[in-house]
Parts: structure tokens; sequence; C-alpha cells
């Protein structure tokens, strides 16, 4: 496609007017097409903080500790060997605490 070069092009004041002309129709358009959506429906599934749940049981399956893991004597979480940073008096360390 050939290009005319002899056109007057943009400037930059143009090209902010046209986006900010643009961004007020985009605004108009989004707001018309605006679903319904019940507001039960939406709440139903969202947790609070502090929501009793002493009724509610958990279904994790628990996993010994494996050959290639160790228990950071720091912040007690179990990580894999390549995460082991040092030892500190015998007792493994791992690299987010060292």
């Amino acid at each position: 496609m050939a290009t005319d070069y002899d056109t007057p092009r943009k400037t930059d004041d143009d090209v902010n007017e046209d986006s900010i002309e643009e961004l007020k129709a985009r605004r108009n358009d989004k707001s018309t097409s605006s679903v319904d959506v019940d507001e039960f429906e939406a709440a139903e599934g969202l947790e609070l903080p502090g929501a009793d749940l002493s009724n509610e049981e958990l279904a994790v399956r628990v996993l010994p500790k494996q050959q290639d893991e160790f228990t950071c004597m720091s912040c007690f979480l179990v990580h894999h060997r390549s995460q082991l940073a040092k030892e500190k008096n015998g007792q493994p360390i791992c690299r987010d605490c060292d």
C-alpha cells in the first residue's frame, strides 16, 4: 500500500484529543452494556474474616516428609534439599531465612 508523505500529520495535541474522545465513547459504551447481577448470588461464596468455620471439615491429604526434604529450624517449613542454604549449629536453614 502506498503512503502519501505530503499529507498533514497529527501532532501530539491532536493525538491526546482523539484519545480523550475515544475514552469518553468507551465509557458510554460500557455503561450501556452492564449486566444485572443478583447481589445475593454474588455474595453467597464470599467468606468474611472471622466467620465461624467450626462445623466445616477439610479434606487434605498430608504426606510425610520425603527423603529429599528438610525442615527449616527458623521458619519450621518443609523444603526441598535444593532450598538448603546452610546449617547453623547442626540445624538446617532454608534460603528464605538465611
